[in-house]
């Protein structure tokens, strides 16, 4: 199917997306969300519409249902290409059809397809998801509903039926033609002290007594300008916990969705310890691709990416330790080093550093991490400093699973510290990247806590090795735990720690009691929490912990369509369906076969635009003094491949652009989205952007 490409210049027909609402519910660290796709076709013949939509990559999809009439078709979850060859046949025998996957090159990109969706009709199509919520610096729980759906730069061999390929269109943002509201209730057992948010909200309800419970919603009139950011803060986040919760009656035992499943929350009180005396090898790679000139919000006076990505880099390379080394690695399409290898750090290396630090610029073109990945991994070690890389990138890549695959085959030799930079930074790539190598990711999209973040990650990264990690229980016979989240081999001073295990065998009389224990050595010295809970495990209807429990199990096995292990793909197949937790590999395929009659006569595409957020002023300018490049974002150009090249004190930008043929891009050299066309790339008729 042919989608249309380039900017609408005006609205040429409806748009069948009218709204989203979303209701979510906060419990102590864990999120529940619902959210409504409202749809209406306002046109006289019958329409396929594909909505292209953003999602936090820690979110375990477990539910998806279509409302039509006031029926309700609740989607089964199935192996991918069944669900494709399903949706095909239901479309072409006149039924209505609605699939829910998500994407094949990133876990953060989601998209929905509505099939034969009839003249005059309203369909209202539920997603349901569930997520942990990472801990900020500061102690607050922090929410993301994401809004911003970034273009990403796309390689040569990168799947054609990725949906990151698809040039769904996109519209300024003033002319949107759906809105968004959303309802939150937040509850804690220790007290809420404040919610705070990026958006406009209104007034906080508290409902319960001593504050346990607040409710508050998303201001009237909000567009797709940003990512809702919620932060929550409670009296006490630091205290560990251990829930139980009751497996599904109707499914048989020793599977995960039969079985009890606890969920194990940790916050270790790791003592303070003297510095190690190996003060390690700090690498930062920094993203110089087009795209980071764009601006981190629509804000007014809103700074560039890349601003904001050298003040974090400048804040971190004045607190290094006196004797360490490093070096600076700048990508794009190509990649270059400030030093032919690490320097020792002392006053002269860190001014030089500083220095070239502010000559970088947005200026190499597409985002392709691989290549300077392989190079830093490939180069020597320094004995005695082990390697600790510091990442930033606004994560625009389309080759998500392979970078995180390089990142994780090299996780024993370091760790990688990941910073998103921007509204729409992929969490799929911040996150899994600093998960695979036992780091820790930050997302940095203000400036106001950009410092305390910067300073976190630094501190992490100078921390002794926490050694010996063990997790022991202590249950009655005849009951044993088995883990189902990764084995954790590094715990930092600050970070909470939550793992899942699936409780087999019989569970004792009520009243019955367990204890689990997390032991740890620092500098020679061994230490443990405990904590004691209930074995009565408690009911709920959506099996949050089994879903939660599920999804950990799947970011451990689950590398992507194309690049998990053919070993794992059985396990992730079989966890996905058993759990209704939606993967890689496995769609929610709805069908709607009540109707009187099928859907008669032709079934037209409409593509759910996406908004154009930043300005052109904001754009680069084309080499030759043109007018700025006109597209839904800064460019990240295609570049004629370049080797790796030592970047001399006289030369801070000797590679730069290379110009292509006069020195100017034309406009057919761009596709919708500015990326130019490449010699392994076709140009496409419409591909070239139109004006605004």
């Amino acid at each position: 199917m042919v989608c249309p490409c380039g900017l609408l210049t005006r609205q040429e027909e409806p748009v069948p997306l009218k709204s989203i609402s979303v209701t979510l519910s906060i419990c102590e660290f864990v999120a529940g969300v619902s959210a409504t796709l409202n749809y209406e076709n306002e046109e006289k013949v019958p329409l396929e519409a594909f909505f292209v939509f953003p999602m936090d990559e820690d979110s375990a999809v477990y539910s998806f249902e279509a409302m039509v009439d006031g029926s309700i078709i609740k989607a089964e979850l199935q192996d991918k290409t069944e669900a494709h060859a399903n949706y095909e046949n239901a479309i072409s025998q006149g039924h209505q059809a609605f699939l829910l996957e998500e994407d094949d090159c990133s876990r953060d990109v989601f998209f929905c397809n509505v099939g034969n969706l009839r003249p005059g009709s309203k369909v209202a199509l539920t997603l349901k998801y569930v997520q942990e919520l990472p801990l900020e610096a500061d102690g607050a729980l922090r929410y993301v509903l994401p809004a911003i759906l970034n273009p990403r730069y796309q390689l040569s061999g990168c799947p054609e039926d990725s949906c990151l390929t698809m040039k769904t269109p996109v519209v300024p943002l003033e002319d949107l033609p759906y809105t968004i509201s959303m309802v939150a209730t937040v509850s804690s057992q220790h007290g809420i002290e404040r919610i705070q948010s990026n958006c406009s909200l209104s007034p906080i309800e508290y409902l319960g007594d001593n504050k346990t419970s607040a409710q508050v919603s998303l201001a009237d009139g909000h567009k797709f300008d940003r990512d809702v950011e919620l932060l929550i803060y409670y009296s006490e986040v630091h205290a560990p916990s251990v829930a139980v919760e009751m497996g599904e009656p109707e499914t048989k035992p020793d599977s995960l969705l039969g079985d009890p499943v606890a969920m194990v929350s940790f916050y270790p009180n790791i003592p303070e310890a003297q510095p190690s005396a190996a003060c390690g090898e700090f690498v930062f790679l920094m993203d110089r691709s087009g795209s980071m000139q764009s601006p981190m919000s629509n804000q007014n006076k809103s700074q560039p990416r890349i601003e904001a990505a050298k003040e974090t880099l400048i804040l971190i390379l004045k607190s290094l330790p006196i004797g360490c080394y490093f070096n600076i690695y700048g990508f794009g399409s190509s990649y270059e080093a400030f030093f032919p290898k690490s320097v020792k750090y002392d006053q002269r290396t860190m001014e030089e550093a500083l220095r070239r630090v502010k000559l970088m610029r947005a200026d190499l073109g597409g985002t392709e991490m691989l290549a300077p990945l392989q190079a830093i991994y490939g180069g020597p070690s320094i004995p005695g400093h082990p390697l600790q890389l510091f990442v930033f990138t606004d994560g625009e890549v389309s080759d998500t699973f392979r970078v995180i695959k390089e990142v994780e085959s090299n996780g024993q030799k370091h760790r990688c510290f990941s910073f998103g930079i921007g509204e729409g930074a992929s969490t799929s790539l911040i996150k899994g990247i600093a998960r695979v190598s036992q780091g820790a990711s930050e997302f940095i999209t203000g400036r106001e806590r950009m410092q305390s973040k910067a300073l976190r990650a630094l501190k992490h990264s100078l921390q002794p090795v926490v050694e010996d990690v063990s997790l022991s229980w202590d249950l009655p016979q005849g009951l044993s735990a088995k883990m189902l989240s990764p084995e954790q081999t590094v715990i930092f001073k600050g970070q909470r720690l939550i793992v899942y295990a699936q409780l087999t065998g019989m569970m004792p009389p009520a009243e019955s009691t367990g204890g689990v224990c997390l032991k740890y050595a620092l500098q020679g010295k061994s230490f443990e929490n405990k904590v004691a809970f209930s074995l009565q495990p408690k009911h709920d209807a959506n099996l949050t912990i089994h879903r939660l429990a599920a999804k950990s199990f799947l970011q451990t096995k689950d590398m992507g369509f194309r690049e998990t292990p053919a070993s794992d793909k059985k396990d992730v197949l079989k966890v996905s369906i058993e759990c209704g937790v939606i993967s890689s590999y496995t769609a929610f395929i709805a069908i709607n076969k009540d109707l009187n009659k099928p859907v008669q006569g032709p079934l037209l595409r409409r593509d759910i635009p996406r908004p154009f957020i930043f300005c052109a002023a904001s754009m680069p300018r084309l080499r030759g003094g043109g007018a700025p490049l006109e597209a839904s974002s800064c460019p990240d150009v295609l570049q004629p491949r370049m080797s790796t090249h030592y970047l001399g004190p006289d030369k801070p930008h000797a590679l730069g652009h290379k110009k292509k043929k006069e020195g100017v891009f034309s406009p057919k050299d761009l596709s919708y989205d500015g990326q130019a066309s490449s010699s392994h790339q076709q140009d496409q008729p419409g591909n070239s952007p139109t004006s605004l």
